[in-house]
């Protein structure tokens, strides 16, 4: 039980996606515990993160942790086989510079599709700015994934965003 890991989340929130992939990926074992959000928080919820009282949260062994790529960080060092992240420091720099411009720039896709009138178009542009500079800027004709040459944390923080447009 004192490894036993936990995950609370929702089945469509990127966030929750973004841990399930991690540990799909590394091929760790966990339970995973369906939310009722926005309706009604679990007093496991409330209790394992009481701070923000929101999903995603792992909890491995009883000790719970908060924050999609908080928790993507711990399971990398956690369970170091089949790396998240490129062994190259630079690399792995970049990796994080495309991560933090995802969560920056990603939440204009998401208010494209609950907008209407000029909050909308200015989305809209918002978008395409940030698709045109992920293909301008982020060699991915020089790589077989997004991150390098292997999967990793990169692509999907970028993939969970784009996804929705390319989609539609």
């Amino acid at each position: 039980m004192a490894d036993q890991v936990k995950l609370y989340g929702v089945w469509n929130s990127p966030f929750s996606c973004r841990v399930i992939w991690a540990l799909k990926l590394k091929g760790i074992p966990y339970d995973y515990i369906e939310e009722d959000l926005p309706y009604k928080k679990s007093a496991q919820l409330l209790k394992y993160n009481p701070v923000h009282k929101k999903i995603p949260v792992l909890v491995h062994g009883e000790k719970p942790i908060c924050e999609s790529m908080v928790i993507i960080e711990y399971i990398e060092e956690t369970w170091p086989q089949c790396p998240l992240l490129p062994t190259d420091p630079y690399e792995r720099a970049m990796a994080r510079f495309w991560i933090k411009f995802a969560e920056d720039k990603g939440p204009a896709i998401w208010r494209f599709f609950i907008s209407t009138g000029e909050e909308r178009e200015n989305a809209k542009k918002e978008t395409l700015e940030m698709l045109r500079t992920i293909e301008e800027h982020a060699d991915l004709d020089k790589k077989k994934f997004f991150g390098g040459d292997n999967i990793g944390i990169g692509g999907h923080s970028l993939w969970r965003d784009c996804s929705l447009v390319w989609s539609h």
